[in-house]
């Protein structure tokens, strides 16, 4: 525990804390002692799970009330946490939908992109010199398994995750040399929000895992490889798929996220 504190502290700054898995990083982290920033649209969440965390763990917690798809939301976050000593940062904000492309709402699609790529872009290029100072820290990213691989009907959320895989293995290489473990995850299902807001029952999915499972599984692997998939049944579903002739996974993948109706997702 002390080596983490002083690896990864003394403070995280989570994205998407109000729920799920960035709730999840919140809770553990603080049980090992690093104070946070908390960053999510849900101000009363924020400041629940804020009270909650402070009065269990004795750990400083800071509440950033901000909407990543507002294009001032990184420059506001990174202003607020000039004053602190960040040593770990967790990209984990994000969001999706399901339906065919061409149904897609262009606003929702746009505030994706905001979300999924921008805010993390911003975020870590607005950290990174101040972790390269320190030597020693963490920079995470959550993307999904479906950043992995195209997805038919999940066509621009997987576009976006896979620019977070990209980003987050560029800067395992330009970062890792300087003392800082970076990490992109790719979760499959995860028991959260999130399929409820894309329309999917939560029942109908097999292999689903805890939001606390998926972040002890990311915490051990950090200074590891770059990209990290929790779960054993998508590693090997998704390594399947890649080592596939192209047009028979698309195919595949097709076949299996048709049907699954679009819903206008809230963001975390």
């Amino acid at each position: 525990m002390t080596d983490f504190l002083h690896r990864y502290g003394p403070t995280a700054l989570v994205t998407g804390a109000s729920s799920g898995i960035g709730r999840a990083f919140a809770v553990e982290l603080a049980a090992r002692g690093l104070h946070l920033v908390l960053v999510a649209r849900r101000d009363d969440r924020l400041r629940a799970l804020a009270a909650e965390l402070t009065a269990r763990h004795d750990v400083d917690v800071r509440v950033l009330a901000e909407d990543l798809a507002d294009s001032g939301a990184p420059d506001r976050i990174l202003g607020a946490v000039r004053d602190l000593d960040i040593g770990m940062v967790i990209n984990n904000a994000g969001f999706g939908v399901k339906g065919a492309f061409e149904g897609g709402d262009p606003r929702t699609l746009a505030e994706m992109q905001a979300v999924n790529c921008t805010a993390p872009t911003r975020l870590a290029h607005g950290l990174a010199p101040a972790l390269k100072r320190r030597g020693r820290g963490a920079l995470l990213f959550t993307s999904s398994v479906e950043g992995l691989i195209g997805v038919p009907y999940s066509a621009v959320y997987s576009a976006t995750k896979a620019y977070v895989v990209a980003l987050g293995e560029a800067l395992w290489g330009e970062l890792t040399p300087a003392g800082i473990d970076v990490l992109t995850v790719c979760p499959g299902a995860t028991d959260t929000e999130a399929p409820a807001r894309q329309g999917i029952d939560k029942a109908t999915l097999r292999h689903l895992m805890s939001p606390e499972d998926v972040v002890g599984s990311t915490l051990s692997e950090l200074g590891g490889e770059p990209v990290h998939v929790p779960s054993d049944h998508y590693r090997q579903s998704f390594a399947g798929l890649q080592a596939m002739p192209r047009r028979e996974a698309l195919a595949a993948m097709a076949r299996s996220v048709a049907g699954v109706s679009a819903t206008e997702p809230a963001k975390p």
